[in-house]
This record gives structure tokens, C-alpha cells and sequence, in this order.
């Protein structure tokens, strides 16, 4: 899916009409909770001094206050501000909160507009709903306190991050999610933050960081909900942009700050991946690809016409170049990005960020996925030793948490809500990729073999790249880096797949051969598809999408000229049309040849990983069957 939505301006002076309405929230309201749980019996404050909450005046339902509190009134203000002078983390806190209480209810009502669920309000309260539409209407309403409760963690997540510090605190999961209409909402929504203000908070670092967590906790919960929930069309298919606090609502997608990553590794040049020729020629194609990505439009013209990689596999084994091919094409997005002014993020997702904490994994999957693919940056994310980090389904020996990521990483990659804008790409890297669930591999649109030096003239490149210059020993008869001539070396090693490499592949490919002939027809080439499933059954439609996209690919087989990325007004500062036209124009023809090296490419790889993970099953029960012997012997011998 690669159509995206028009964005609407939601007006300053709409979201400000509010502002009364908020600040009447956060002063106070009554509220009896209905599924939350309130504390049921009350409890003395103890005195300042002692460990309390120093400053933050305790208005809970329950309990004793130096001021008496009615049961069921929530006052954020007061809780907030307690009897110390206001802080600026406070204040900056109240105000965060009056301004997303506010977008959220202008947003409810462009929903209530453009839906008719204004109209049916009207009828309503005028006495003249038809009996036939009292279902719309109620469903309607629960949509309208749905978009609301998302777009008010929303803004507060949004707006808050540039507050938050290393401080974190734990909130649970929301449970005041009321759906009768959007006011009923904020106040359960209130409520529930009132109390983990009051549960969490002892100093300022605390309170930002308790806003925040719940924020995000109220986003997941009210996307959960709104999977299933009807009439949310109306929201969902739009979008819109606060300018004032650059700040765009989009669905049930969280909005993060349009900011670059802080990169800290070592950039290499091209010239420094020595060997891996294709790998390398796709990794600074696609990083030009992604330069023509459309912020106003928001979609690239290359996922549009064809070829963009959304997902890649880069393996081979340990000490092949692996890290350096990342480094290489995270430097190079990072050059042109600079130029062009745009803000690149970069970010990894390792095996560090596997929790124990039941879920906490799922959350930091899904996290990295929507940083990378925030439509207001060019997004590059890799994930390193993804054999380690993403577990086999039904697998006993994946850890609960390597589970819950191969599940979000499924979803996120080729999923039914996934959307292609063509700004973002992600790499998964892998000194073992027969250990990936096979259905996570298959996601991985395109195949790079990260397989190192390879010639002579490749190893005497690299030995003499890495001595570096600090010596005086001469070079001999080799001319530096002539081997790692980026279009020469490319068009050698597609060429080479114009038979398959792997015995088992080569099998098929001649069999099918001595059947029909050459391969020079859809149903030549269709036969030979069957033929691989035939061996291998795993090779399933998806892997034919996959061939097909990589076809487009080679369709796109330019490159986009250097002087396009370093002068952006000639290409990148151009609008989508004209972006999409001069790339179209260098679009060349699909053929045979073409057709069948891909296949090749892609179903080599395949049976590469059948064979690795058979014979690395193999050799596991070979050694069982050892240890048990062995064990046997030693037992006899024991009783003997």
C-alpha cells in the first residue's frame, strides 16, 4: 500500500476556542470511576520531610488532604502546582497538557463534521434522532471518544519529548477507557493520570517522565481498541498539521519530533568495502532512492513506479564486512541528508533492547519502527544479528521477548496496516539467517550476500587498506582498488547468476531446462518457479513477489547522477511530479536475462539457508547422539 493522505491545516484559532473547556478540565471536574479502581480507604498523609510527596498535593478520592476534598473531584492544577511555588517543569507540564485537551477536542470536532456525527447530535438533542440511526449514533460516539483519547496521549507524548530526561517510570496499563463521547473520555483518561501523578511523582524529573508513560500507554491502549471499532474512516483516511507546534496527527500513528539521530560511528567511503560488490551497489543505490523521497506529498516516486526497498537481508559470514556495508550507507544518507537539509535518523535495534519484563520487548520493537518510519525524516534501521534477537515461532528455546519482536517485526514489514512511503528503509543482518523464522526472512524484499573479499585483487586491497600508510613497503603490480570498480564488478556478479550457484538449485535449473529449453517465456520461467517449489516447499508466493520487486529494481538500474544529490535544486528541492517524471525517464526495459539471474539470486539464497539449517540440525543430533553413548559407557562401566 503506497497511497497516502491529504493533510488539513487544523487551525490555530480552532485548537484556542478550546482552551477554556481545558482549563475547566484541569481544574477540576467529578468523576466517578467505572473501571479503574479507586483507593478505598483513606490513608494519612505523613509529614513533610519523611519521604512524602514533597510538593505535590494529594487530592485522590479517599484520602485525607489538609484541605477537604469532595469524593470523586479530580484537580490536576492543584495536584501539579501543590503548596510550593510553581516550577518551571510544572508549569511547562499544565500548559502541555491544556494544548493537547485542546487539539484533541478540535480534532473531535472536524471528526464530528466531516462524519455527520454533528448532524445526528443536533437531531439528538432537538428530540429528533430516527429510532433507525440510534446505533450510528452510538457508534459514532464511541469513534469520536476513541479519537479523542488518542489524540490527546498523542499530543502530550509529542509535546513532552523534548522535556523528558533519562528518568523513567512505569505506569501500567490504562483502564479508564470510556467511549461514550469524547468530554466523558478525557475525564476517565484525567482521572487515571491523576492517580499515577499521585503514585509515581516525588520531584519534577518524575512528574515529566510519569505524563509521558502515560501518554504512551493511553496511545497503545486506544489503538488496540480502535482495530476493531467501527466508523473511524472519517479519521484514519485524513490528516492533520498543527504548524505552530509542527505537530501532525495521522491516524493512529504516533507523531515523533521531525529531528536527526546523533550518529557517533565511523563513517567508511565506498572504496573501503572491499569485495561484496552487489551488496554495495544496492546499498548506494537505495541511499539515493531514499533522497527522492516527497515531504509535502509524503511518498517517494520510486515506491510508486517500482523498485523501492522497503526490507533487505544482508548475510554472510562472521568477518565478511557486514558492519562495515551499514556504516558505508549510513554514511552516505547522513552526506546527502546534510546537504539537502534534511533530517536523517539512524537507529539500530540490538540485543540489548530484549527485556525480561513481560511486553517490554513488543514496546521496544514497535518504538524503533516508528522512529525509523516517521514520515518526516529519511529513516535508515538495522537490526544486527537478528538470529539472536528475533526467535523462531514454536521455537522453546526463543525467549518469550525474541517472540513478542519477530511478531511486531512481522507486522511492521509486510503486514495488513503497512504503509510504503519510501522514506525509510530497514536492514536485518545475519552471520546465521537459517536460524530466522522462515517467515521473517521471507519479509526481507531483497537479498544482499555479504560474502567479503573474494579475488586476489580483493585481498590485496584490503590488506592494503587496512596497513594504512605508515610504511614504506611498495604495492608490486596491482592497481588500488581498480577490482572494486563499482559498475565493472556489479556487472560481473550479476552475470554470474545466470546459472544458480547452490547444488541443489543447480538441479532443478537443468531439469527444468532438458523439459521446455531455454528459459525465454512467462511460462518457461513459470515452470521453473514450480520446479523450486517442488524442492523446496518454503518457496511460496511471497518469495515470488519478492523476485518481482527485485526485477523492478534492476528496472531502476541508474544511478541517480551525483550532481542530483549534491545540487538539490536540480532534482531533490523539485516537486513530486517532476521528481517522478526524470526518474521514469531513466527507467530501462525488463528482460529475460534480467528475469532469470533474480530468480536465481534469490532462490539460491534460500536453499543456501535450507542447507545450512539442516546441516546445523544435524550436526546437533549427531553430537546428542554422541553425548549419549558416551554417557551409556560411563554407566556401565560405573555399575561394572
Amino acid at each position: 500500500m503506497t497511497q497516502t493522505s491529504d493533510q488539513m491545516e487544523l487551525r490555530e484559532d480552532e485548537i484556542v476556542a478550546h482552551y477554556p473547556m481545558a482549563l475547566a478540565m484541569l481544574e477540576g471536574f467529578d468523576h466517578a470511576p467505572r473501571i479503574g479502581k479507586a483507593d478505598e480507604a483513606p490513608k494519612e498523609e505523613r509529614s513533610a520531610g519523611i519521604g512524602t510527596r514533597r510538593r505535590f498535593r494529594t487530592t485522590t478520592p479517599g484520602l485525607v488532604t489538609r484541605r477537604t476534598t469532595p469524593t470523586g473531584v479530580v484537580q490536576l492544577i492543584e495536584r501539579i502546582e501543590g503548596e510550593d511555588l510553581v516550577s518551571p517543569q510544572q508549569a511547562t507540564v499544565l500548559n502541555v497538557l491544556r494544548r493537547a485537551v485542546s487539539i484533541a477536542l478540535a480534532v473531535a470536532d472536524n471528526y464530528a463534521e466531516t462524519s455527520g456525527l454533528a448532524d445526528l447530535k443536533r437531531a439528538n438533542l432537538e428530540g429528533a434522532l430516527p429510532a433507525a440511526r440510534k446505533t450510528e449514533f452510538s457508534e459514532m460516539l464511541g469513534a469520536e471518544a476513541l479519537v479523542t483519547l488518542y489524540t490527546f496521549g498523542n499530543a502530550a507524548a509529542y509535546l513532552l519529548g523534548p522535556h523528558q530526561t533519562e528518568v523513567t517510570v512505569e505506569v501500567g496499563e490504562v483502564e479508564e477507557i470510556l467511549t461514550d463521547n469524547g468530554q466523558t473520555a478525557l475525564h476517565g483518561a484525567l482521572w487515571e493520570l491523576d492517580h499515577d501523578i499521585a503514585a509515581h511523582v516525588i520531584d519534577d524529573a518524575r512528574l515529566v517522565a510519569t505524563v509521558s508513560a502515560f501518554a504512551e500507554a493511553l496511545m497503545e491502549k486506544v489503538a488496540l481498541r480502535a482495530q476493531t471499532a467501527p466508523r473511524l474512516e472519517t479519521f484514519t483516511s485524513a490528516s492533520w498539521r498543527v504548524e505552530a507546534d509542527d505537530f501532525t496527527i495521522d491516524g493512529f500513528s504516533p507523531a515523533t519530533k521531525a529531528k536527526s539521530s546523533t550518529l557517533t560511528m565511523t563513517f567508511k567511503k565506498p572504496n573501503e568495502v572491499v569485495g561484496n560488490h552487489i551488496a554495495k551497489y544496492q546499498a548506494m543505490k537505495l541511499a539515493k532512492m531514499l533522497m527522492a523521497y516527497d515531504f509535502d506529498r509524503r511518498l517517494n516516486p520510486f515506491a510508486e513506479l517500482g523498485g523501492f526497498i522497503f526490507t533487505f537481508m544482508g548475510d554472510g559470514a562472521p568477518g565478511t564486512g557486514k558492519t562495515t556495508l551499514i556504516q558505508m550507507m549510513a554514511g552516505i544518507i547522513n552526506d546527502y541528508c546534510q546537504i539537502a537539509g534534511y533530517p536523517f535518523r539512524y537507529q539500530n535495534f540490538g540485543i540489548d533492547n530484549i527485556d525480561s519484563y513481560q511486553g517490554k520487548s513488543g514496546q521496544n520493537a514497535k518504538a524503533f519502527i516508528q522512529n525509523v518510519i516517521d514520515p518526516h525524516v529519511i529513516g535508515f534501521g538495522t537490526i544486527d544479528d537478528i538470529d539472536q534477537i528475533a526467535g523462531k515461532r514454536g521455537d522453546r528455546q526463543s525467549s518469550a521477548g525474541q517472540q513478542e519482536v519477530t511478531a511486531v517485526f512481522m507486522e511492521a514489514f509486510a503486514g495488513a496496516n503497512t504503509v510504503v512511503r519510501g522514506n525509510c528503509t530497514f536492514g536485518m543482518f545475519s552471520n546465521y539467517p537459517e536460524n530466522v523464522d522462515d517467515a521473517l526472512r521471507q519479509r526481507a524484499g531483497a537479498r544482499f550476500l555479504v560474502d567479503g573479499p573474494q579475488t586476489r585483487e580483493d585481498y590485496v586491497d584490503i590488506l592494503a587498506l587496512l596497513m594504512g600508510k605508515n610504511h614504506d613497503i611498495p604495492m608490486g603490480d596491482h592497481e588500488l582498488f581498480a577490482a572494486q570498480e563499482i559498475k565493472k564488478a556489479v556487472a560481473a556478479s550479476f552475470e554470474s547468476h545466470g546459472r544458480p550457484q547452490e547444488a541443489g538449485l543447480v538441479a532443478v535449473f537443468d531439469e527444468v531446462q532438458g523439459k521446455v529449453g531455454a528459459l525465454d517465456t512467462i511460462a518457461k520461467l513459470g515452470a521453473y518457479l514450480k520446479g523450486i517449489q517442488e524442492a523446496d516447499p518454503r518457496f511460496t508466493g511471497r518469495a515470488i513477489k519478492n523476485i518481482t520487486d527485485a526485477i523492478k529494481v534492476r528496472a531502476m538500474d541508474f544511478e541517480l547522477p551525483d550532481d542530483w544529490m549534491e545540487e538539490p535544486d536540480l532534482f531533490l528541492f523539485k516537486g513530486y511530479d517532476q521528481k517522478k517524471g526524470m526518474i521514469a525517464e531513466l527507467r530501462q526495459p525488463i528482460t529475460v536475462d534480467m528475469v532469470v539471474q533474480e530468480i536465481n539470486r534469490y532462490a539460491d539464497s534460500e536453499f543456501r539457508y535450507a542447507d545450512k539449517s539442516d546441516e546445523v540440525a544435524i550436526e546437533g543430533m549427531v553430537r546428542d547422539f554422541g553425548r549419549q553413548e558416551e554417557a551409556k559407557r560411563r554407566y556401565l562401566e560405573g555399575k561394572g
